[in-house]
């Protein structure tokens, strides 16, 4: 059973950073998409980023891009998201997520509508002064 576990979140002030780590159980990263999303309080989920398994091909949301760097450890098992130069707007929950069937690429319509196979349990990211 595929299955994620989410931790490295937490408070940080504006322009700091930090890692979130996701450890896959179930598979093997070469077989999964692994993609990034995150929900502002009182807004709607989006994707941030994303890794496709095939060509290690990446994504980013424009508004991250620069400032986030997605990444995998393959002997860890373990997908990451490098958050750099945090805003306050980047506070939210932050879930990782992964799928078997996106291995050619991996921003097309699933991602973009938060449809991924298999969801972590979510880890809190604050910006504030």
């Amino acid at each position: 059973q595929l299955q994620l576990t989410e931790s490295g979140g937490g408070s940080v002030q504006p322009g700091g950073s930090l890692r979130l780590s996701c450890e896959v159980s179930g598979r093997t990263l070469d077989d999964v998409a692994i993609g990034w999303f995150r929900q502002a309080p009182g807004k709607e989920r989006e994707g941030v980023s994303c890794i496709a398994p095939s060509d290690n091909s990446t994504y980013y949301k424009d508004s991250v891009e620069g400032r986030f760097t997605i990444s995998r450890d393959f002997a860890k098992n373990t997908g990451y998201l490098e958050m750099n130069d945090l805003k306050p707007e980047d506070t939210g929950v932050y879930y990782c997520a992964a799928d078997p069937t996106q291995i050619y690429y991996c921003s097309g319509y699933i991602f973009r509508n938060n449809a991924y196979e298999s969801w972590g349990q979510g880890i809190q990211v604050t910006v504030s002064s």
